[in-house]
């Protein structure tokens, strides 16, 4: 039999009413009685009801965390900043994986607000700007990671998708390339793509390197069209000698693809990625990537959700995330 918030009272000779404050952390309680409360919860093993505890304090103590590629590393070093903030402060995670479908990435952010969860973190949304401002019309909070958005609900935490890409281009004109390709991410609102596109092409353009649009491919980032879109790539425009890729999975596909083609890494083509995931530097050859800290980005994000949780209707400004570049063996 499963131990009642009654059961408490009773051990500790108080009132339920002080049992359900001293739980749920409200009212004005003295020292000693907290510490009689607290000790029959801990002989007793009383667990408290989650669903009870919500209709008290109107919160879930849950955040909705939504990725487009569970499959990537990058989501797992991320994923682990959220999960140990958030538990830091007494909040479950709830984690989703969409695909790349609007409509479906759209249908789960409805579902996670009907499941009442307190806030929402959400990466590289696919979902239009009109049915974003929709959705957020009707729920707050909501942190977008890497998504441009103009609306005043919805927090953003952006990389410095820019800067990084620029630093990258200058790199490889540094080491004397001209002729360098891009396969960039997702075309649409994601601010990783757009702003890794314009830092790319404004580096060039601070190089006098003309602009070579049919050596940028757009094209979902996974280590398997890396693969095939580099091929392509390289096959159709052997002159090119540096690729840029949008992410490091895209990057260790371009590796592979080089491999196919007996082209090496970095004498015939030098490959650098973005996001310096750990299996950037453990390969051979390691991986020239743009690296910033994911964990921390991951605790940034929880951080300014519960800032939003317990300051409903406050605007909050973007927040900035550095970058570096690492620069390994493919350049």
């Amino acid at each position: 039999m499963s131990v009642t918030m009654r059961d408490v009272a009773q051990k500790a000779e108080v009132s339920i009413k002080t049992v359900s404050r001293v739980v749920n952390n409200q009212g004005e309680i003295s020292e000693a009685t907290r510490q009689k409360v607290t000790a029959a919860i801990n002989e007793l093993g009383y667990r408290p009801s989650r669903i009870a505890r919500a209709m008290v304090t109107q919160r879930s103590h849950t955040i909705g965390f939504v990725i487009p590629d569970i499959s990537n590393p990058f989501f797992s070093e991320v994923a682990r900043g959220i999960q140990d903030t958030a538990q830091k402060h007494g909040y479950n995670v709830f984690l989703c994986n969409i695909d790349e479908d609007a409509t479906e990435h759209l249908q789960i952010l409805y579902s996670l607000a009907d499941q009442g969860v307190d806030g929402l973190i959400v990466f590289s949304s696919l979902v239009s700007e009109k049915d974003l401002h929709h959705f957020a019309a009707t729920f707050r909070p909501i942190v977008a990671v890497n998504r441009l958005t103009t609306h005043p609900d919805i927090s953003q935490i952006l990389v410095d998708n820019y800067r990084g890409v620029h630093l990258a281009t200058e790199h490889l004109l540094a080491r004397g390339h001209t002729a360098i390709g891009m396969l960039s991410g997702w075309a649409g609102v994601a601010a990783g793509q757009i702003r890794r596109l314009a830092g790319f092409k404004d580096a060039l353009t601070a190089g006098n390197i003309p602009i070579r649009d049919e050596w940028i491919i757009q094209v979902s980032p996974t280590m398997a069209n890396g693969r095939q879109s580099t091929r392509q790539l390289l096959t159709a425009y052997p002159e090119i000698t540096a690729l840029f890729c949008y992410n490091d999975l895209l990057a260790l596909g371009a590796i592979r693809a080089c491999r196919d083609l007996g082209r090496r890494v970095p004498e015939d083509c030098a490959i650098v990625g973005f996001d310096d995931i750990q299996l950037a530097a453990m390969l051979t050859p390691a991986l020239t990537s743009i690296s910033y800290d994911k964990h921390e980005l991951g605790k940034l994000a929880v951080t300014r959700l519960l800032e939003m949780i317990d300051n409903p209707g406050q605007v909050f400004a973007p927040l900035a995330m550095d970058v570096s570049l690492k620069i390994r063996e493919t350049t």
